[in-house]
């Protein structure tokens, strides 16, 4: 079996990164909430990983010199956040690869994410799920992640997100 390497994105890796989100949105979509079409704006801004990587940490996971996963980070207070919690990180974009999911990928990117904002003393992490991916929410709950409604985002006509949070034990 091959290696799987977490490390920071670099600029190099941005045009990846971005078709990944794409594809993973896309067909996850798809399959589990087929009434919901990503926008040509959503897809652009999924594609953004440069100006992302200006305000955001984003790390990725090779597999063979591949990306085939990737997560981001906003720092507290950090412009784009959609964290609620005062100093809290905000964890955004985790995709994975249809031929590496179900593994050990989104768990690098969790673990490194995860301590990436213990590191650097934030007090919890914050993310959103779209309602209705009660897969995906299952996956953040096994983490420890609880269900915190007043953080949610309606964002209706075009989305509701659910919202979650993982607190740090001090």
């Amino acid at each position: 079996m091959s290696e799987y390497v977490f490390r920071e994105a670099t600029p190099a890796d941005d045009t990846a990164i971005g078709e990944l989100l794409v594809q993973a949105f896309v067909e996850q979509y798809a399959r589990k909430l087929p009434e919901v079409e990503l926008s040509d704006q959503r897809k652009a801004d999924l594609r953004a990983v440069a100006a992302k990587r200006e305000v955001a940490k984003v790390w990725v996971v090779e597999h063979e010199r591949e990306v085939v996963g990737t997560v981001a980070v906003w720092p507290p207070k950090s412009k784009g956040s959609e964290a609620w919690v005062p100093g809290a990180a905000d964890l955004r974009h985790l995709a994975v690869s249809a031929d590496h999911r179900g593994g050990i990928v989104s768990r690098l990117l969790l673990d490194g994410a995860e301590k990436w904002a213990r590191e650097h003393r934030c007090e919890c992490v914050c993310l959103h799920v779209r309602r209705g991916a009660e897969g995906v929410a299952r996956v953040y709950e096994r983490r420890g992640y609880e269900r915190m409604p007043s953080g949610d985002l309606d964002k209706l006509p075009e989305v509701f997100l659910e919202a979650f949070v993982l607190r740090f034990k001090r």
